[in-house]
């Protein structure tokens, strides 16, 4: 007879782990098998930056249950690493087993020696982090609160709304923003014999948790009716060059004004 999955058998952890070294040592600590990991995996793993897991496949029947878990690290690099999990209670005394695989085939092999019929895979949870990895990250990111730095950003634009404006997609997207750079990509006063005009061009890059990269041009300027200072944010460098060229030329109609 199966058991709904609802009855899995999940042995009572507290507090939760916080971050992403502490999830890796509570499963080292448990797995019958760690010290068969490589080395170098387990240090790329001890400096990961966000950690994510889903159950892959499940199976209750007769007292007896096993589920494999897939475990997801992003690694400082950009690029992730996933450990396999198989946690059963088919040894001597129902006791709860762990073992923990690099390799998701090493995993089914393990798999196929436990005393249960066939695997029936669950249906995946959706997992946050690719476990293939993404192309090598441009930038060299600072983990942070880069989705509310990012939330910030947006707010303080005043540049109207456009093609070359971020909009709701792209502050949707930057909620999944983890890690972020800020390089100031050009820095100008004085331009045109006015000493109080002055531009700047800055590169606001973000790492997503799926190891994508994303970056949103910050023009910082005084070219205003008052000489204020005045915010406005592009979706492409392009677009930013182009609007501080255009303001460039406009300004001394603006002041005259």
């Amino acid at each position: 007879m199966s058991v709904p999955y609802e009855t899995a058998y999940e042995p009572p952890e507290s507090p939760e782990p916080a971050s992403p070294e502490e999830h890796l040592e509570r499963l080292l600590s448990r797995a019958l098998n760690s010290f068969d990991l490589p080395d170098e995996a387990v240090r790329r793993l001890e400096r990961a930056l966000a950690y994510d897991s889903s159950l892959h496949s499940a199976h209750h029947s007769a007292g007896l249950h096993r589920e494999t878990y897939r475990h997801t690290w992003l690694l400082a690099d950009g690029q992730a690493l996933t450990l396999w999990e198989l946690a059963h209670n088919t040894g001597p005394g129902s006791h709860a087993q762990y073992e923990l695989y690099l390799d998701e085939e090493e995993a089914g092999v393990a798999t196929a020696r436990l005393p249960l019929p066939p695997d029936t895979p669950a249906s995946d949870l959706p997992v946050l982090l690719q476990t293939a990895p993404p192309p090598e990250p441009r930038h060299t990111y600072v983990p942070d609160d880069s989705a509310d730095h990012a939330r910030r950003l947006l707010r303080r634009a005043e540049n109207p709304a456009g093609a070359d404006r971020p909009g709701d997609d792209m502050a949707r997207l930057l909620r999944s923003a983890f890690a972020h750079q800020i390089t100031q990509a050009f820095g100008r006063t004085g331009l045109s014999g006015e000493p109080r005009l002055g531009f700047a061009l800055y590169e606001h890059a973000f790492l997503l948790f799926d190891g994508s990269e994303v970056s949103l041009w910050e023009v910082e300027h005084t070219a205003t009716t008052d000489g204020r200072h005045m915010c406005e944010v592009y979706v492409s460098e392009r677009a930013a060059r182009s609007a501080m060229a255009r303001r460039a030329r406009t300004y001394p109609a603006t002041r005259s004004r």
